[in-house]
C-alpha cells in the first residue's frame, strides 16, 4: 500500500504545481480538481474513507464548481481563436494521464481491500458530528457566520445598481436623446 500512497502523493504534487504555473484559469481549475482527487485517494488509502468522501463532495464537487462558474462569468469576451488554442488536444494530455493514474490506483485500492498498515483508528460520521457540535461548536458557528457574510458580500458585489431618477429628470433625459437623434 505504500507505493499507492506515494503515487497518489506524487500526482497531488504534480497537479498542485500545474495549478500554480497555468496561465489559463480553466486549466488551473482542472489541475486543482485533480489535486483534490489525489488527496482524496491519499485519505482513502490511509484508512479515512469518510474524509475522502468529504474531500470529493465538498471541495472537488462544490467549491471548485463555483470557481468554474465565476471564471465562466468573467471570461465572456473571449474570441473564438483564443478558445481554439485553449481546447487543443495537447493541453489535455497531462490531465488525462494523471486522471488515469488516479482511477487505476483507486480501483486497485478499492478491489484489493487490504487492511491499512499500522494501527489507525477509523473515525466514523457519528464521532465527527459529536466532536464538531460539542467540542468545536463555536468554530462551526463562526464558520457558518463567515460563509453567510461571504454570500451577502457576493450578492452586493454582483448586483447591478439601478439608477433612481426623479420622474421629471427621466422625461427630460428622454427628450434630450430624441432631440440629439433628430439633429443627426
Amino acid at each position: 500500500m505504500n507505493i499507492l500512497f506515494y503515487l497518489a502523493a506524487a500526482v497531488a504534487i504534480i497537479a498542485s504545481i500545474m495549478v500554480i504555473t497555468r496561465r489559463n484559469a480553466v486549466h488551473a481549475l482542472l489541475y486543482l480538481v485533480l489535486s483534490l482527487l489525489a488527496i482524496a485517494v491519499v485519505f482513502y488509502i490511509s484508512g479515512a474513507p469518510y474524509a475522502a468522501a468529504l474531500e470529493i463532495i465538498v471541495y472537488a464537487g462544490a467549491i471548485v464548481i463555483l470557481f468554474v462558474f465565476v471564471v465562466m462569468m468573467l471570461n465572456l469576451n473571449k474570441s473564438p481563436e483564443d478558445e481554439k488554442s485553449i481546447t487543443g488536444y495537447k493541453t489535455w494530455i497531462v490531465p488525462i494521464v494523471l486522471s488515469l493514474v488516479l482511477i487505476v490506483e483507486f480501483i486497485y485500492a478499492f478491489t484489493t481491500n487490504n487492511p491499512v498498515q499500522g494501527t489507525i483508528e477509523v473515525v466514523g460520521v457519528k464521532q465527527i458530528a459529536i466532536s464538531m457540535f460539542t467540542t468545536y461548536l463555536l468554530g462551526a458557528e463562526l464558520i457558518g457566520i463567515l460563509l453567510l457574510a461571504g454570500i451577502v458580500g457576493a450578492y452586493h458585489l454582483g448586483r447591478t445598481k439601478k439608477r433612481n431618477l426623479h420622474r421629471y429628470l427621466e422625461v427630460s433625459q428622454e427628450s434630450e436623446t430624441i432631440e440629439n437623434e433628430n439633429l443627426l
